[in-house]
């Protein structure tokens, strides 16, 4: 973990710490957020969590944020509390009636990283309305949620626009690249986006942009294979794309076109992403801590759960398309590139090199060290 990255780590562990010392109770409103009358209803340690997550296809998931949530609430409520697991996987409607089942088991809390962040509103309502508090996970929900924590995913996308024009160098200006954003659906695909166009407009041409349906690599491949037809193979100098599992497709549709040597960006440090980058196919990622993010929100669904305030935890403020001044907490990112495989996934834990290094993938991580 980096500086930045450890230092708020640090300050979010001695933030709890001081808020659970000062037996303090008063919640804080945001929004729809619950009146006074929570603070009195507190809650011991038997508490049950109600964990959404959108999908299994993206690696993070089920690899990392399903056991961080669910080993900090057991942590928060000395074994006693229970998570509750569903995966949509990337369906909004079966994502609603999941929110319904959750009703009916009458989780205390909810947190839930929606498939699609507005078609979850109603479902988000009808939570609130049955006293179920609703903490939105890595992408910004609509509807009356109590809080949020994430990455600064418009940072994300700068992030990436950077490096590619970094890895373009001084051809940039001269250079045609094609942008595969993510899913529509998804408030954080805009985001990163945004941030992406930020950096990169005006500095180099867009030669084909698509938003990409439900983030599937196939989806990605079959719009580069396209964009590929549509400009011509010697016409494209770079991509972004806006995480490592379409760039896997990318990539794919590169090879088969003959197109090599060309920076392709990614996001969440995937294997598969890491292991691109190792061998050159690839040329970075965003690492994101997503043991940060993920104890974040179970600290928040304990607190919430249990009637305490966030007062601590939860120091900045962000808006939805619905609610005004949710409190929040957003985790720092960092540009993974072969430079720096080491200081990231691996001092982190989250690969070993031998992990990284394995099979074809061993003579390109002896060029670069990792031993």
């Amino acid at each position: 973990m980096n500086t930045r990255m450890r230092r708020a780590a640090v300050a979010i562990a001695a933030g709890a710490m001081a808020v659970s010392l000062a037996a303090c109770g008063s919640a804080k409103e945001s929004g729809d957020s619950a009146d006074k009358s929570d603070s009195a209803a507190k809650k011991g340690d038997d508490i049950k969590v109600g964990l959404l997550l959108p999908e299994n296809q993206t690696a993070r998931y089920e690899q990392f944020d399903k056991p961080v949530i669910e080993k900090k609430v057991k942590e928060l409520t000395n074994n006693k509390g229970e998570v509750i697991y569903a995966n949509a996987k990337q369906d909004a409607t079966l994502q609603n009636q999941q929110v319904d089942t959750m009703v009916t088991n009458k989780v205390d809390v909810l947190i839930v990283d929606a498939v699609d962040y507005k078609a979850i509103a109603g479902s988000v309502k009808k939570a609130k309305d049955a006293g179920i508090k609703v903490v939105a996970f890595d992408r910004l929900a609509e509807g009356p949620i109590d809080a949020y924590t994430s990455f600064d995913n418009v940072t994300v996308g700068k992030t990436q626009g950077e490096a590619l024009l970094k890895a373009l160098g001084d051809k940039a200006k001269d250079s045609q690249i094609v942008m595969m954003n993510g899913s529509a659906t998804d408030p954080n695909a805009a985001q990163f986006k945004q941030g992406a166009h930020a950096a990169l407009d005006g500095k180099v041409k867009i030669g084909r942009e698509y938003d990409t349906k439900e983030w599937k690599p196939e989806n990605a491949n079959a719009n580069m294979e396209g964009a590929i037809s549509a400009l011509g193979k010697g016409k494209i100098q770079g991509v972004y794309s806006a995480n490592d599992g379409m760039a896997g497709g990318i990539i794919t549709a590169l090879k088969a076109a003959g197109i090599k040597n060309i920076p392709v960006t990614g996001q969440d440090a995937e294997l598969a992403g890491v292991q691109r980058i190792v061998a050159g196919e690839q040329y970075m990622s965003v690492f994101k801590s997503y043991p940060q993010e993920g104890q974040v929100a179970a600290e928040m669904a304990v607190r919430l759960a249990k009637g305490e305030s966030l007062d601590g935890l939860a120091n900045d403020k962000v808006d939805s398309g619905t609610t005004k001044g949710v409190p929040a907490v957003i985790v720092p990112v960092v540009s993974l590139t072969k430079d720096n495989i080491k200081e990231t996934v691996i001092k982190d834990g989250f690969y070993t090199i031998d992990q990284i290094c394995s099979g074809n993938y061993k003579a390109a991580c002896d060029k670069l060290g990792l031993k």
